[in-house]
């Protein structure tokens, strides 16, 4: 499997360095929140809040901030704006159909931000629905093998229950169906496997290839947009 989840698959390598951030607090608080309002406020029995707080621990985010996320997900927080996610669809130069995943308490400037983005880089943004039938929802784990066996670490992933693994240097990718996930994952740390990051994203059903230029242009996309406290994750068919 390929494929690019810009938080899932980019952030946990910034790690601490990337929580010094400003904006990196407020993108993972309303994950969490996000999750909380969709499922409630136990991690024990909302399986993406459980996630949601493991991310906001990896980037070493207060308890009393995770703490508040949640409250107001659940509406303990009283006259906390809404956050509701939405997800944007675009068109990027070398037809790279991208999925921009949100969180936002004000629709309208998000898509300003959006489209002040979008402008400069020939980005065009499309209707809802237009190319979401092109990717499909999987659970992904990943794994830092660096001093560690990492064909050991593939077969503890296979025997665990993935259906799919993938290697990018030293990071082990690990591919699950999304009800299987928290299963997977659980599994692999009852065998003293060290989980990097989890969580459920759009996998491209067919990848396309760019060229260099195109690819550093792309990046520099991403960079500019990951840059928007609203943005949470993006994907895309690469």
């Amino acid at each position: 499997m390929s494929g690019h989840s810009h938080w899932a698959g980019i952030k946990h390598k910034k790690g601490v360095a990337d929580a010094k951030r400003a904006g990196v607090f407020t993108k993972v608080a309303r994950i969490v929140t996000l999750a909380a309002k969709e499922g409630g406020g136990n991690p024990d029995t909302n399986f993406k809040l459980r996630l949601a707080i493991n991310q906001a621990r990896s980037v070493n985010m207060p308890k009393d901030n995770i703490d508040r996320a949640v409250k107001r997900g659940t509406g303990e927080l009283k006259d906390a704006a809404q956050i509701e996610e939405v997800v944007y669809e675009a068109m990027a130069p070398g037809n790279i159909a991208m999925l921009v995943k949100t969180a936002t308490d004000n629709k309208n400037r998000t898509v300003s931000e959006l489209k002040a983005i979008f402008n400069k880089t020939n980005v065009k943004m499309v209707p809802a629905g237009s190319f979401k039938h092109l990717f499909k929802l999987v659970g992904i784990i990943y794994i830092d093998t660096t001093d560690k066996d990492a064909d050991e670490l593939e077969m503890a992933a296979i025997d665990a229950g993935a259906i799919d693994t993938i290697f990018q240097g030293e990071l082990l990718q690990i591919y699950t169906d999304p009800k299987e996930l928290m299963k997977v994952k659980n599994t692999l740390e009852k065998n003293g496997v060290e989980i990097d990051n989890a969580s459920i994203i759009f996998h491209p059903l067919d990848p396309i290839e760019i060229d260099s230029h195109t690819k550093t242009d792309y990046e520099n996309l991403l960079e500019k947009l990951d840059e928007l406290d609203d943005v949470q994750e993006i994907y895309d068919n690469l």
